[in-house]
């Protein structure tokens, strides 16, 4: 299930995925729109934790491949959609291992995690991920920075993954170098509120971050 720079992201990236598709956390829990109207929904597997509309098959992706292999039939895929389920795994890494096994040769897995996210438990939320931490926990996929942004909750507010990812500085210096004038002169009226004493809960913090998901393509090699 995606949100809608999600969806628009499957929809800028659609010529690169193909059949068959799986969906790792399909369950509708009530969004308008579903990855699987995005794509062709009869070459479509769609599995979760949980029983509910949009799901094929209950299945558990840290289980042992045996078991998951039994349950999907042996079958493999050319696309693999995880969005916004990796934080709520007690085992990311295993479950990513099994998403590169299910993957042939040549497929792609585009993985949707946050960076920076309330707390939000489907049953639970346990991690918050990095560019770089997504590459650790999945060590056979190739990512290209090409097919590699974040976003906040905002529609269309994407942006390629830099080091900042979407950090708001307070620094009046820092903001006019890397900002602008208008993100200076924003800057300028921060450090005034601050002198100020205004809204102490917000800034008086070198800077503070938006909620920021990760959107990436990982490939298997060929």
């Amino acid at each position: 299930m995606g949100d809608v720079n999600q969806l628009a992201f499957v929809q800028e990236h659609k010529h690169q995925f193909k059949g068959p598709y799986l969906e790792v956390g399909s369950k509708d829990y009530g969004a308008h729109q579903k990855v699987r109207g995005l794509v062709d929904p009869g070459d479509y597997v769609g599995i979760d934790m949980l029983e509910g509309d949009g799901v094929d098959h209950v299945l558990d992706l840290t289980l042992s491949f045996d078991e998951i292999d039994a349950v999907l039939g042996g079958r493999k895929f050319n696309t693999i959609f995880c969005l916004s389920v990796l934080e709520h795994c007690t085992d990311p890494a295993a479950m990513c291992r099994s998403m590169t096994r299910l993957l042939n040769p040549g497929g792609a897995a585009y993985i949707s995690v946050p960076f920076i996210f309330k707390f939000h438990g489907y049953p639970s939320d346990y991690w918050r991920f990095t560019p770089e931490g997504v590459r650790v926990i999945c060590p056979d996929l190739t990512f290209d920075p090409e097919d590699s942004v974040m976003s906040t909750e905002a529609p269309g507010d994407v942006h390629p993954i830099d080091t900042d990812l979407l950090r708001v500085n307070f620094s009046v210096s820092k903001a006019f170098k890397t900002g602008g004038f208008f993100r200076g002169l924003s800057a300028v009226g921060v450090k005034l509120a601050k002198t100020l004493r205004l809204a102490p809960w917000l800034l008086e913090h070198r800077y503070v971050f938006p909620p920021v998901m990760l959107h990436m393509i990982g490939r298997k090699p060929e």
